[in-house]
């Protein structure tokens, strides 16, 4: 086999094949390192890579065969070259990795998405624990990630299964591993979503834990289970209902406030003034699921306009596209943000007011501050 210099692209020979109608062909030649995890298990990468790319794919050895019409075929060499990147780094390139690349490429062309290739996002580990690593998924995650290492204050807004919690969480311990903190903070506002607190059986704590369980589920996944107890006993690590903050300042501290969508104005504001020297503060909502009762606005789709253009602080979105759940659930959002639209639409010509979503949508998922 002929190989290539880690890192540098694989050899390409691109030839116009005349009698097949203007189609061309392209060969590939990948390296030893990289071969067999872009093929994958079962040569399972490979077949996605098939199913996502409309030129024909052919591997023979160590060559790599792209043929069709010239567009298709350069964009499946940008594919490959990106997946091979990620096979010499050392990563698994699954049928995930495959779909993921060809969707950040498709989504190129505005200055926005310029700058950044689907290896560098893929490969940017956060977080390993028993074999299992914890990196971004799409760009606007790897984006959000940044985000939270370069600002003080950073609101991720977005769908559910777009990742918002868990990055943030994963973020969280990182920066307790390194000492750049001494403690973690996650709360979330214990707001009823069609249920009556009050009528549930046990002890006020009893009564918010489900609320904080999505917390817990997260650090299970992140930390040896049975040093949680520790951690939290001493005050390392606290999971609080949100009106457990109010006049306290949190200094040294990694707080994350979730479900934020579901804060009053006078709560955000309650919050974020919390912050205190050395801390870092993450923001994550969707505000197409607020379940604030009556028509009470959410803090989290009021502050976008409030502090907007307030230096250290960053509004990140993220959209269907970064779901990172069973494919189904970004179908779902989409499909939901349709019916919305239409919704909205027939209520303006009929002069009603929009469908109730208590507050303003999410702000064009491309704006970044």
């Amino acid at each position: 086999m002929t190989g290539t210099e880690p890192g540098s692209p694989p050899r390409t020979d691109l030839r116009s094949d005349a009698a097949s109608g203007g189609s061309v062909r392209s060969k590939m030649t990948v390296p030893d390192t990289a071969l067999l995890a872009l093929l994958g298990s079962r040569d399972e990468s490979l077949r996605a890579a098939e199913d996502e790319l409309t030129a024909d794919v052919h591997v023979r050895g160590d060559e790599l065969t792209l043929s069709g019409d010239p567009g298709d075929v350069a964009f499946a060499e940008r594919v490959f070259t990106e997946l091979i990147t990620l096979a010499e780094r050392g990563q698994v390139v699954g049928a995930d990795a495959v779909r993921r690349t060809v969707q950040m490429l498709a989504s190129e062309g505005t200055e926005d998405r310029l700058g950044e290739s689907p290896a560098e996002v893929l490969s940017l580990d956060i977080l390993s624990r028993r074999g299992k690593t914890i990196r971004p998924k799409t760009l606007n995650q790897k984006r959000y990630v940044d985000a939270i290492d370069s600002h003080t204050v950073v609101f991720g807004i977005g769908p559910a299964g777009t990742g918002k919690t868990y990055l943030a969480m994963a973020k969280a311990v990182q920066a307790l591993q390194a000492k750049q903190v001494n403690r973690i903070i996650l709360t979330r506002p214990a707001v009823e979503a069609g249920e009556r607190l009050g009528y549930l059986p046990g002890t006020l704590f009893e009564k918010i834990d489900p609320y904080l369980r999505p917390l817990y589920d997260a650090l299970h996944d992140m930390l040896d289970p049975e040093s949680i107890p520790k951690l939290m006993a001493a005050g390392t690590i606290e999971v609080a209902p949100l009106a457990y903050m109010r006049g306290r300042s949190l200094n040294d501290a990694f707080i994350i406030l979730d479900e934020a969508q579901n804060t009053t104005p006078e709560q955000m504001k309650m919050f974020l003034t919390r912050l205190g020297f050395g801390s870092k503060i993450v923001v994550t909502g969707d505000v197409t699921q607020i379940d604030l009762p009556g028509n009470a606005r959410s803090g989290l789709a009021v502050v976008q306009d409030i502090l907007d253009g307030v230096e250290d602080v960053h509004f990140s979105y993220l959209d269907s596209a970064d779901v990172v759940r069973h494919r189904l659930v970004s179908d779902i959002v989409d499909a939901y943000a349709r019916f919305d639209a239409v919704a909205n639409r027939r209520a303006a010509v009929n002069g009603a007011n929009p469908a109730p979503r208590n507050g303003p949508q999410t702000r064009h998922p491309g704006r970044r501050r």
